[in-house]
């Protein structure tokens, strides 16, 4: 089933944990509307930006999915609310800065983020019905949480391309 334009439920949905486990990993109507709306309002728009596909690294999953993961059970994941994903080729800070910028979300988390890996870690987005999006923004190292994104330093090679330091 395709969501919008570049993305696919398949993508949304796939998840090794449910596979190695048996698990089924299959949102309802509602779930998949959020989905939508995910691909639309965020996905959508970054990839049209950056002109590359994104990469995909978990969408929706169903509660049991969840909990295997060990994560919490208010996740915005269990109401296909929330995206992981990456970019080929683009700083994930780059990203996350222009959606901050030009999508509007419910929270925007640049996870597992240090400085010196600048390709390390990905963007968790998530996204509401328009009007009750929080605009959270987080950057987690893998143990705190902290708002805000750190600033991007950087320069221009010698074609005239950012270089993010």
């Amino acid at each position: 089933m395709q969501l919008s334009k570049h993305f696919k439920l398949e993508e949304m949905i796939k998840s090794q944990i449910a596979t190695r486990n048996g698990i089924k990993n299959i949102p309802g109507a509602g779930e998949v509307k959020n989905l939508e709306n995910l691909c639309y309002e965020i996905l959508e728009p970054t990839r049209a930006k950056f002109e590359k596909p994104v990469i995909i690294n978990s969408g929706y999953r169903s509660l049991e999915v969840n909990r295997k993961l060990g994560s919490s059970d208010s996740s915005q994941h269990i109401k296909g609310q929330a995206v992981d994903f990456e970019i080929n080729g683009v700083a994930n800070i780059k990203v996350a800065h222009w959606i901050k910028d030009n999508c509007d979300f419910d929270q925007l988390i640049l996870e597992f983020y240090d400085p010196k890996e600048k390709n390390g870690g990905w963007i968790h987005a998530s996204y509401n019905e328009k009007g009750v999006n929080r605009k959270q923004v987080l950057v987690f190292d893998g143990k705190t949480y902290e708002n805000g994104l750190p600033e991007m330093e950087y320069t221009f090679d010698k074609l005239g391309n950012e270089v993010i330091k």
